[in-house]
């Protein structure tokens, strides 16, 4: 298959870009070797971005709701961007415990900016098994995450398996399965 999904991440402790090698290792293994690029949003423009059908987006969120550094220097690049026709999944990295009123809040900003740009969203998670006050990344109804949250502070021990569900989701909402 010679399908390319580019996955743009910002990282600054490298929890978000371990993420995100995880989540090419595991789309690489099902779809094939060179099928997800990595792109860490401090050395490759976003503009890359619009060389994809297919993006996963990476995002951590920074003490009281923040955009990650990388992401914040290159946020208002992003408004230059026409998504119409790509579809995007996103996944964040944020702390339920020691910030439950900004949970994931970066994730709900990057997700509502590229829908902003024309994107189509897919991996959409549930949000059963957190334990949080308030997250700007929540669906309508906050029945769902706009992608996959993940929590490597306080439940690391799920993460490898959030992330084998998740990218089998997205590769069928991407259509690629």
């Amino acid at each position: 298959m010679t399908v390319k999904i580019g996955l743009f991440y910002g990282s600054t402790t490298c929890y978000t870009e371990m993420a995100g090698e995880k989540i090419r290792d595991e789309i690489n293994s099902k779809l094939g070797e060179d099928t997800v690029s990595l792109h860490d949003v401090a050395l490759d423009p976003v503009q890359r971005m619009t060389e994809y059908k297919y993006l996963i987006l990476g995002i951590p969120t920074w003490d009281f709701g923040e955009l990650q550094e990388d992401w914040e220097t290159h946020w208002d690049a992003l408004d230059g961007l026409d998504l119409t026709g790509i579809k995007v999944a996103v996944y964040g990295l944020g702390d339920q415990v020691g910030y439950p009123e900004w949970f994931q809040d970066a994730l709900g900003y990057l997700w509502a900016k590229t829908i902003t740009q024309g994107a189509t969203a897919v991996g959409a998670w549930p949000n059963k098994g957190f334990d949080f006050k308030e997250s700007k990344a929540l669906n309508d109804d906050a029945t769902m995450f706009v992608g996959l949250p993940l929590d490597d502070e306080n439940q690391i021990e799920l993460a490898d398996a959030y992330i084998t569900k998740w990218c089998d989701q997205i590769m069928r909402e991407f259509g690629l399965t």
